[in-house]
């Protein structure tokens, strides 16, 4: 009972590309495909039950650093609405500003929002009086809890009678992870959905079966589009009709994803892959093979050069640009922005603590529980350093690989079909200045290649 167990689902088992691996609190390892690889291994599942508990170097000293951290925690408005609503409140914040991908980012404003934001999903419903969101959740020792814990109504087709591939689809009318921002956005604007319950439906699919969930979205997005133009057709989806907006579409395509059956074998190989087969590479809105997150690259400048220069494709995580990139629609600024980021992400995530927390209080405090945790001297200045070996020797790893220049960049649509709409109207996601500049900052050459005085600095 007090083992711990992190497992794939039937999605890891049958080589989907962007399996992941889902821990018993609805948490995953959620990008990048890890849980093909686990299914490529025959490894269901890993277990383990700790017995030795955490030595750090000065408890005392590590107190303190804790206790003046969550001085700043406890009142932090930000805090308690990441508390209160979760990432799902972005929704509203990225529809509002112009840089909520829609429709396969053909849109960057999402008329259907109010049905399924974070004000939604505590409506209650007609069926049982009851609203979706049960409540919130933390990981262990968190002082937020932003993780949500959700139901899907019980008189639902969704939850009630078997699925297609024979099981019992009374599974998901017990609770399970709610939706988070990118679980939102991937299978609402983006597919052009605005079904409470099915995007719930398809989010619980994802935890129980092992599906990244921006990945999914934004694939199933593309083969809407692919649909939309004639290119997959009728007998491809083998009568599924699958528009924009087609709440059922959209269950039964993830459905038949994570089973690796149908369409749902295409689907299941990502968005980059599935385009290519029909020969439209360009609908694929994807940076180095990854699917996009939330965030449309053409209001948010910063993001724009993140996703193109992140080491593992296209991600919202490996630098934090957002709030300068909502304070000013600009380029000034944001090259050494994304690289100090980059950086800090780097050694953040080096210590196993939450991105989320991180970004509510000064980089100094992570520094000083540090300093306290581990033997030797920390500060600031060691982590950043820390984080910059890190991103380059990422980088070695890439371009022996064969990655080149030429990856460090946007998908066609961001770049020359301008935003219709909202703070970035008519523009377009340009960072050909902000990479010549974010390359001399670290210290790489034209191409993106780490100069050899860079390497000897760093000790690489």
């Amino acid at each position: 009972p007090q083992a711990k167990i992190a497992s794939i689902g039937r999605a890891g088992e049958v080589g989907v590309k962007f399996a992941c691996i889902v821990n018993d609190m609805d948490r995953a390892y959620g990008r990048s495909g890890v849980g093909a690889v686990m299914g490529s291994k025959h490894l269901k599942a890993i277990a383990v039950r700790g017995t030795r508990g955490v030595k750090v170097a000065d408890p005392q000293a590590f107190r303190e650093a804790v206790t003046s951290t969550m001085a700043i925690l406890q009142p932090s408005p930000v805090r308690q609405r990441f508390s209160s609503r979760g990432t799902h409140n972005m929704l509203d914040v990225t529809n509002q500003f112009g840089s909520l991908p829609t429709r396969n980012c053909r849109d960057v404003q999402f008329e259907g929002v109010e049905p399924i934001n974070a004000d939604a999903v505590r409506v209650p419903r007609r069926s049982d009086g009851k609203p979706s969101l049960q409540g919130n959740k933390a990981c262990f020792a968190c002082p937020i809890g932003c993780g949500r814990v959700a139901t899907i109504d019980p008189t639902s087709p969704l939850v009630n009678g078997a699925d297609p591939q024979g099981g019992d689809r009374e599974r998901y009318k017990l609770p399970s992870g709610g939706l988070e921002y990118e679980t939102a956005f991937a299978f609402g604007p983006m597919c052009g959905i605005d079904d409470l319950d099915a995007i719930n439906y398809v989010n619980f699919l994802c935890n129980e079966q092992s599906m990244d969930p921006i990945s999914l979205g934004v694939t199933i997005a593309a083969a809407m589009e692919l649909f939309e133009e004639g290119v997959i057709t009728l007998a491809d989806t083998d009568g599924l009709d699958l528009t924009f907006g087609n709440a059922e579409a959209l269950v039964r395509v993830a459905e038949l994803t994570a089973f690796g059956e149908g369409i749902g074998a295409d689907i299941g190989l990502g968005a980059a892959r599935l385009c290519a087969k029909y020969g439209r590479p360009e609908l694929s809105m994807t940076v180095k093979g990854q699917e996009f997150p939330g965030y449309d690259p053409r209001a948010l400048k910063g993001m724009a050069l993140a996703y193109a220069t992140s080491n593992r494709g296209c991600c919202h995580m490996r630098a934090r640009p957002l709030l300068h990139d909502f304070a000013n629609v600009t380029t000034e600024g944001k090259a050494g922005l994304v690289k100090s980021t980059q950086d800090l992400a780097g050694a953040i995530d080096s210590t196993g603590t939450c991105m989320f927390t991180n970004v509510m209080f000064p980089p100094e405090h992570l520094a000083q529980m540090l300093d306290a945790a581990c033997e030797g001297d920390w500060d600031l200045e060691r982590m950043q350093d820390v984080g910059e070996r890190i991103w380059n020797l990422e980088r070695q790893f890439n371009l022996a690989a064969g990655f080149t220049r030429a990856d460090d960049c946007l998908p066609e649509r961001t770049t020359r079909e301008p935003a219709r709409g909202g703070a970035a109207d008519g523009q377009v996601a340009d960072i050909t200045q902000m990479l010549a500049e974010y390359y001399s900052l670290r210290g790489w050459d034209e191409e993106g290649v780490p100069l050899e005085e860079t390497l000897a600095r760093l000790e690489l």
